[in-house]
Order: structure tokens, then sequence, then C-alpha cells
């Protein structure tokens, strides 16, 4: 074909993908449904001019776009890779991981289902053998959830049932896929009724190579694109090749899933591009895939329904009644996951509780899309394929996929409307008329200033200040209905808005690169569940939650187990250092919530709940500044270091401020602001590498600060630091039991416990230790002890809390000082025979 006219063709196209938005939102249709109809009103066209006698002036461009070089490879290969690793780059995947077992149920296990329930329901109905069914049954089990997405964005969905559906849809599509190619191979070896045990058997293997392929060259590709940091399309240029030499080498070389080796690619780039890239040039880069995955979905799809026209030649009532049986178990197949094993799931605590409309919603909002066709397309091309089996193929993933989008997609909006689910809560409601008033009142305000600044006409103002008043009238009055809200309500919404100013406010924070996007990702994510936990529980699980952000978490226990028995600090270093960067940028947000409370928050739900908001964040910001302290006290000097590099990093920032002002003033030309922009860079490069955490020097600089060892010289200090492991305990947690062996002696590096003995209690702080006394009296233990504080606990065994305590005097009188508070005889304590040997 002219490459002239092919190339007109695909510049029409975008021309129809321009004209498909604007459609849409006016018709109030998913978008993928508008482009699914043009599409197929071009293809229809196309034959019309190809067959009639009418005219034959537009035979060269109907066979221009029949002629179109479109192959299953080219979705496959080109546009597929693009919206997989586009999706996992937009991911929030600390969330993602959050809901990981309900995404899971929907994308692989509801793939599996949907498959099986397809495949045997065809097997029973048609002539055809079982493994082309349960081929068709995996071409029909991926779903596109954009529809669904955009509609529960435009309707103010909770963030986590978005969340479900956009994890399904990235994963979906791998399960499918790699569910098509082992069936494709039995079909094409003529195999017509496959073990399904020995089919599956396969799976984890192909999920299992991409996935190691995907990761391997996701981390070869965030070194590569590190090595280029200040060549900003040189590193997005990297970035482009990685899904597709992912797939290829995924599928040719590793005999692999492609699909999951993108994914994999895609996930390893998001989380450590942020903490090694520059902030700029991660955020052009996810633009440019924003960009690439809207063209890429747009063709796709269109491209796609260009074939519906040729795919469902020579349909018959006996076909359409096969469509319908693959309607019938698709949806059921849908159903059952939805409504019998999510809530199942739920009640086991496996799963976050989506509401019945919710479900209804995501049941009727399962379209098929281009995925589903572009498979058929690769059936119907391949010539190992019984023709019997590509004509019914052909035909039964096209005329499900047209149900979907026509049926469910033009419909979708209605089912949610009577689910009720476009609609405000009552409280929300009555929230928002209350914010429309205060919004009006500030305005009026701020339009009073405006108009006295530029000496308006007095009677233009006076008729304009009217109208508004007007307005500004039955806004308060509407807001008075408001009044029946419960406090309880009211200190849930403003939880909601201080998680959401939060989350503003890192933004810019990130913005202005006072903020590493490294750590804007863990803090955003926290203000994330912050809102989520509002929203679910109120008040106390809003607390619950900013309690775990400064706790410490399990992969850091980890870490540290990983040190203490094995030696191993590499991970321990890297999470010391993200958990003191992390507790610097709150404790840096948290100061500008206070302003926010004042001047918004008690406007609109008045001075009560503004007080019990102020002192949940005092109590928040507490909690990070007892958790920083520990870690200061731990690591004297680190913290002081990343203050350094805030306060130089805020510089730069003003400094380029400065110079952007002067070349819009006309004060310097683009040249010199270039330059100056250059060396500024230069600097900003530097201030942004974090300073190196030494743990082991670290160590002995604690241990010097305990009064109790402050007679020890610094080769006795080496040596104990040495020995003495280190744990993390979060508040509340049991640290020694009763009546346990006592085989250790713990010193409190940082934070406080609370020792219980006997029906007495004592409070245990910084610089303390416990555990010596039924050491020394060879006794199991008798008290136990909670910490109150998050802490960090240093412990040393027995050998060797004997072995110092025989040469420090200062830990002697220590052990004699606690025998004393405690009411225990010191003779009978084994102190002098310890000095003596």
């Amino acid at each position: 074909m002219d490459i002239v006219l092919i190339t007109a063709v695909i510049a029409s196209l975008f021309l129809v993908i321009g004209a498909a938005e604007p459609l849409a939102a006016r018709l109030r249709l998913p978008y993928s449904v508008i482009l699914a109809l043009l599409g197929i009103l071009i293809a229809s066209g196309a034959l019309f001019f190809l067959r009639t006698d009418l005219t034959d002036a537009l035979n060269p461009v109907a066979e221009a776009i029949l002629g179109l070089p479109i192959r299953s490879n080219v979705f496959l290969y080109v546009f597929l890779p693009t919206l997989l690793f586009q999706a996992t780059l937009g991911m929030n995947l600390r969330r993602m991981v959050d809901d990981w077992v309900p995404i899971l149920v929907m994308a692989v296990v509801a793939v599996v289902v949907a498959t099986l329930s397809v495949g045997y329901a065809l097997s029973w109905v048609s002539a055809l053998p079982l493994a082309a069914c349960l081929l068709i049954g995996s071409i029909v089990s991926t779903t596109d959830p954009s529809a669904v997405v955009s509609i529960f964005r435009s309707i103010s969905a909770p963030r986590r049932l978005a969340r479900l559906i956009e994890g399904e849809s990235l994963l979906n599509d791998a399960a499918a896929i790699a569910l098509f190619g082992l069936f494709m191979g039995y079909v094409m070896l003529g195999v017509p009724d496959p073990e399904l045990g020995a089919a599956l058997t396969q799976f984890p293997v192909l999920i299992g190579g991409g996935a190691l392929t995907g990761w391997l060259a996701g981390r070869a590709a965030v070194w590569i694109m590190a090595l280029f940091g200040r060549h900003e399309l040189a590193l997005i240029s990297v970035s482009v090749s990685l899904p597709y030499l992912a797939y290829v080498g995924a599928e040719q070389m590793v005999g692999a899933s492609g699909v999951i080796a993108v994914v994999a690619a895609g996930l390893t780039v998001n989380l450590t591009g942020p903490g090694r890239l520059p902030p700029q040039a991660w955020a052009n880069l996810r633009d440019v895939w924003d960009l690439l995955a809207h063209w890429a979905g747009a063709l796709i799809f269109i491209l796609a329904a260009l074939l519906i026209p040729r795919l469902l030649e020579g349909v018959t009532w006996n076909d359409f009644a096969l469509i319908g049986v693959v309607v019938v178990a698709a949806i059921a197949s849908r159903a059952v996951v939805l409504f019998g094993l999510l809530p199942l799931l739920t009640l086991l605590h496996l799963s976050p509780r989506v509401d019945r409309p919710y479900r209804t919603a995501i049941l009727w909002g399962g379209l098929r899309g281009a995925v589903t066709l572009a498979l058929a397309l690769a059936v119907t091309e391949s010539f190992r394929v019984p023709v019997e089996v590509k004509r019914l193929v052909g035909i039964l993933a096209t005329g499900f996929t047209l149900f979907t989008l026509i049926v469910q997609g033009t419909t979708l909006r209605s089912v949610i409307g009577w689910l009720r689910l476009d609609r405000l809560s009552p409280i929300d409601e009555a929230l928002s008329r209350q914010v429309v008033a205060v919004g009006l009142q500030t305005v009026r305000e701020e339009l009073a200033r405006t108009t006295e600044a530029y000496a308006l006409t007095k009677e233009t103002v006076r008729s304009e200040a009217k109208t508004f008043g007007e307005r500004l009238d039955a806004a308060v009055d509407a807001a008075e209905d408001a009044d029946d809200i419960l406090d309880r309500d009211r200190i849930t919404l403003g939880l909601i808005a201080l998680a959401g100013f939060e989350r503003d406010t890192i933004l810019a924070r990130v913005k202005e690169r006072t903020i590493s996007s490294r750590m804007a990702d863990q803090i955003l994510s926290d203000a994330d569940q912050l809102i989520e936990a509002a929203r679910a529980g109120g008040r106390s699980s809003y607390q619950k939650t900013a309690r775990r952000s400064v706790a410490y978490g399990r992969a850091f226990r980890a870490a540290v187990v990983l040190h203490n028995r094995l030696g191993l600090s590499r991970w321990l270093v890297r999470m010391t250092a993200d958990r003191f960067e992390r507790l610097l940028s709150q404790q840096l947000i948290l100061r500008d919530i206070d302003t926010f409370i004042d001047g918004r928050i008690r406007r609109i739900h008045g001075r009560r709940v503004a007080d019990l908001l102020h002192e949940l964040i005092v109590r928040r910001a507490e909690g990070v500044t007892k958790a920083l302290e520990g870690l200061r006290l731990q690591y004297p000097g680190y913290a002081e270091e990343l203050e350094r590099r805030f306060i130089r990093r805020t510089a730069l920032r003003l400094e380029e401020r400065e110079y952007a002002i002067m070349r819009d003033d006309g004060l310097i030309g683009a040249e010199v602001y270039a330059t100056l922009i250059a060396k500024l860079s230069d600097r900003r490069a530097e201030a942004e590498a974090r300073p190196r955490l030494d743990i082991a020097v670290q160590r002995v600089d604690l241990i010097r600060q305990f009064p109790i060892f402050a007679d020890l010289d610094d080769g006795a200090l080496r040596a104990l630091g040495r020995s003495l492991k280190t744990i993390y305990v979060d508040a509340g947690r049991i640290v020694m039991r009763k009546d346990t062996p006592a085989k250790s002696v713990f010193f409190i590096a940082s934070g406080a416990v609370e020792l219980e003995s006997a029906g007495q209690t004592w409070r245990l702080g910084r610089g303390d230790m416990f555990g010596q006394m039924a050491l020394l009296l060879s006794k199991s233990r008798r008290a136990e002890v909670r910490a109150i504080a998050p802490s960090t606990l240093m412990v040393l065994d027995e050998a060797r809390f004997r072995s110092l305590l025989s040469r420090s005097a200062a830990l002697q009188d220590a052990v004699r000082e606690s025998a004393v508070q405690r009411g225990i005889s010191l003779d009978l304590l084994p102190i002098d025979n310890a000095k003596s040997s």
C-alpha cells in the first residue's frame, strides 16, 4: 500500500481520537465505547463504498482503511507493552500492597473462573473440542475497566474501590494472556481435551520466568537511567525501550510471559526510579508515558474496531445462541467472585469491605475491549488452527465484546444512577452547602479589597455587590440546614480535609524540592491511608493509622534481624536513613496544618471541632518528635546532616526563584539565566545526595552516652559495640514476660518502658537497664516489661554482661541502685563475686 495513503489514514485516525473524547463527554458515554463505535462506523462505511455502485471516487480511501496492516502482533508487541508499562508507573504500589488479596482474587482467580466457566459451558452446547472452548474462555476473560474507573472517579467513589479495579486491570491481562498461550498451544498441536491440571502447572513457570526477566530488565534500565540523570531526553528514551525489550526477551528468549515481564519491569522502575532519578526528570518521564499510553489505548481500540465487520462475516443464528451462552457464563462467573468470594474474604479480614452497590457496578462495568479482539485476531491469523475454530473464535469474541460495549457500556451510567452511587451522602450534601457559604464569605472579603485597590466605579461596584450579596444570603440560608450534622461526623470530615491538605502540601514541597521524590511516595502513601482510615473508622481509625506511620514495621525488624544475626547491614542502613528523612518530612508537614485548621476548618465546622483537631495534630506531632528524638539519640549527628541538607536545598530553591524573577523582569538575558541554572543544577545534584550512615561508628558514639559505661576505654567500647544487639519495639509491645528464663540484659537507648512486678510499676527511660536482677539471682523473671513508646533497646547476653560487670564500677553502682529501688537486698546480689572473678 502507498505510504502516503497509510500516513493520511493514520493521521485521520488521530483526528478521530481527538474528537472522541469531547463527544463521549457530551453524550455521557464511556470513551472506549465511543472509540469502538467510531471504528465500526468507519470500517462499515469503507466496506459500503467498496461494494456500492454509487461511486468509485472513494474506493482508494476505503481500500487504504481496510488494507491497513493490522495484525495481532501489532497489538501485542507494539500497543500492549505501552499500556501495561504506563499503568504500573502510575500505580501507588504501597497502597496496592494493602489490598493485594482482593486484587489477586479479581485479577487471577476471576480470570481462571471465567475461563473455566465459559469453556465448559461452550463444550456442553457446541461441537467444539474442550481445548478450543477453553481458548475462547481465556480470550473473553480479560476486562477493560477504563470505563467504570472513569465513571467512579466522576462520582467521587472511594479511592480504594478505584484502586481495586485498576489493580485488577493490570494483572488480569497478564493472567488471561498467559492462559491464552497455554490453550493456544494445545489447539495448534491438535490436543482436543487437555488435562487441566497439567495445563495449569505450566502457569507458574510462565509467570515466574516473566517476573524474573522483567525485574532484571527493570534494574538494568534504572541503573542506566541514573547514569544519564542530567540528560533528560536520553533518560526518557531508555525508559521507552524497556517494556519492549522486556516483552521480546521474555517471549522469544526465555519462553515466559512477556506481559508479566513488562509488569515486573514497570513495578521495578516505579519502586526504585524516584530514589535514583532527578525529581523533574521522573515527573516528565511519567508525563511522556501518560501521553504514549493515551495514544496507544485509543489506537488499539479504534484499530481493533475496524476489524469487527470482517470478524462478524458469515455469522448465523446458531452463532448468536453461542454468543448468548458466553455472555451468561462470563457474567455469572464474575458474579460468583464478586458476591460469593469477596464477601467471604471480607469476613476473614483478608479484604476491605466492598458494598453491594459497588460490586453491582463492577459486575456491570466488566467491559471487554481491544485485548479481547487482539487475541481473537491472533487465532484467526494462525494457519495451524482449524478453519471452523478460527471462525467461531472470531465471531464469539467479537460478539461478546460488542455486547459489553453497546449494552453494558451505554447503560453503565444509568445503572450507577439507579444504584444511587452518583449522589452525595446526607453528610456530604450538608457539608457542601456549608463550604459554599464559607467560600462565598471569603470571596466577598477578597472582592471588596480588590475593588478598593482598583478604584472602580462606585455604581458598578454597588450593583455587583448587591447581586453577590443575594447569592451569599441564599447560600447562608441553605447552610443552616447543616446544623443537624453530629460533631462526630464533623470531626471525621475535618480529619479527611486535614489529610487532603497534608497530601497537597507534600506535593507542593516535592515541587519545591524541599522533600525528595523518594520520600514523597512514602509520605503520600501515609496521607492516603489517613484519608481512607478517617472515612472508614473516624477519629479512632485515623489515630491508629497515624501511630502506625511512626512505628517500626515488619520490614524494618527483619532488617534488624539480618544485621544482628548475619552482619548484613545494607538494608538496615537504608531503612534507617529512610526513617530519618521520613520523620523529618512529617515533622515539617505537620507544622503547616495548624494554619489550615484555623483558617478553614474553624469556619466550616466551628470552634469546638477545630480545637479537637488541634489536639489530635499536637499528639501526632509529639509522636513524630519522640520517634525522631529516639533516632537522634541513637545516631548522633546524622539528623543534623539531614537538616543541613534540607537547608541547602531550600536555599537552592530560593536562589532559582530569584534568577527566574530577574529573567522575567528583564534584568538578565536568556543566556545568562541558562548559565546560572546550569551551575545551580550542579550544586543541586550535590545537595540531593543523602549523607552516609555508618551504623558501626554511630553505635560506639551511642554507647558512650550511657552513664553506666562511662568508665570504659575506647577499646572496651568498641568490643561492647560488637557484642550488643539492637532491637526496635513499638508502643504496647511486651519486651519481657514473666516466668521466662533470664538470659540477657536490656539497655534503653531511646524511648521508654514500663516494668510491672509484684503489683508495683516502674517507668524506665533512656540510659536505664532491666533484666539484670533475675539474671544475677539465677531466677526466672518476675517482671513484665512493656514498651510505652517506640523504643530502641540494646541487648547483651549473660556471659558478656557478667564479664562487663566485673570490669565496670559504674555498672556495678547502677545495679546496686536499681536493687535498692526495687527492695532487693544487696547481699543477695553476686556483684562482689563477679568483681573478684
